[in-house]
């Protein structure tokens, strides 16, 4: 008892959700945000041919979640571009991971130890958003559950539901990445997460939203950061997910499709810049052409 009254679980979670966000934790997501972009084939090409393109894009990987969500909600797409320090705060970010001299900054925040780090900041700031997200379109439609939940998941899912028009800006077309045919574990967990803000926020789960702000922090820090480390993108819910569906919708049982959905168009790509399946096997008909002549 004397360990649980140090310990106050009420206290502690007051305390971490009046915590600012800006800059230590808006920075961290700014890096692995921006790190992602960096992974996406062809990225570094587009940044030397188009650096505007390749700001626009960065932009969207930081802020596309308030953009999204401010037009579902009837504001100005741009309304997030006032903040000056934030977007001049992304911008050192990425033209460091873009243009710093040998790699330097890059090297230094792939660093699987330092990834790791912002990696759980990054998820701190995603949990923020989501509650702010649900508590925003409360106070504008008191009843509209569904409006909650749909802003909440939009605002922690990122640029992931507009990747397709983010790829357009650098020039690419891939619609099979279609991030709401599959889902990544981020997005299915700001998903499941605002659905829990939304209770909370009607008085269905008689819980603080402190309380909740930090027991689904420490969740999806605990996730990313494991799954980070195992370079898995696989999905947490995979076994239920496919029960469920499987009961639910018939859809058939087994993990390797609920894998490659949670994978195949995650944000985050592997932990290192590595060449895509395309490259490679088009290298490889380069060479053995090469050897034909």
């Amino acid at each position: 008892m004397d360990v649980l009254g140090v310990l106050n679980l009420g206290d502690i979670a007051q305390t971490f959700s009046k915590m600012g966000m800006f800059p230590v934790f808006d920075l961290a997501y700014y890096i692995v945000s921006i790190l992602y972009l960096k992974y996406e084939p062809g990225s570094v090409e587009v940044s030397r041919r188009s650096p505007v393109a390749s700001w626009l894009s960065a932009m969207l990987y930081c802020f596309g979640s308030y953009i999204l969500a401010d037009v579902l909600l009837g504001g100005s797409p741009v309304d997030y571009f006032q903040y000056n320090s934030h977007i001049l705060l992304a911008s050192a970010v990425w033209y460091l991971l873009f243009y710093c001299p040998l790699n330097l900054f890059y090297k230094c925040v792939a660093f699987l130890p330092v990834k790791l780090v912002l990696v759980a900041l990054k998820e701190v700031v995603r949990t923020r958003k989501i509650a702010a997200g649900v508590h925003h379109a409360f106070h504008a439609y008191h009843h509209g559950f569904f409006i909650m939940i749909i802003v909440g998941y939009v605002k922690g899912s990122g640029v992931a539901l507009i990747s397709n028009f983010e790829q357009l800006l650098r020039g690419v077309w891939r619609p099979e990445t279609n991030e709401i045919m599959n889902m990544s574990f981020p997005t299915k967990a700001s998903l499941y997460g605002a659905i829990l803000f939304t209770l909370q926020e009607t008085h269905w789960i008689p819980v603080a939203k402190s309380t909740l702000i930090l027991l689904f922090t420490l969740f999806m820090i605990t996730c990313k950061v494991v799954m980070t480390a195992r370079h898995s993108h696989g999905s947490p819910f995979s076994l239920v997910e496919s029960w469920v569906c499987h009961l639910l919708f018939g859809s058939p049982l087994g993990g390797a499709a609920d894998d490659h959905h949670g994978g195949a168009v995650a944000p985050a790509a592997p932990s290192s810049p590595a060449k895509s399946k395309e490259e490679l096997s088009e290298g490889t008909r380069k060479r053995k052409v090469k050897k034909a002549e």
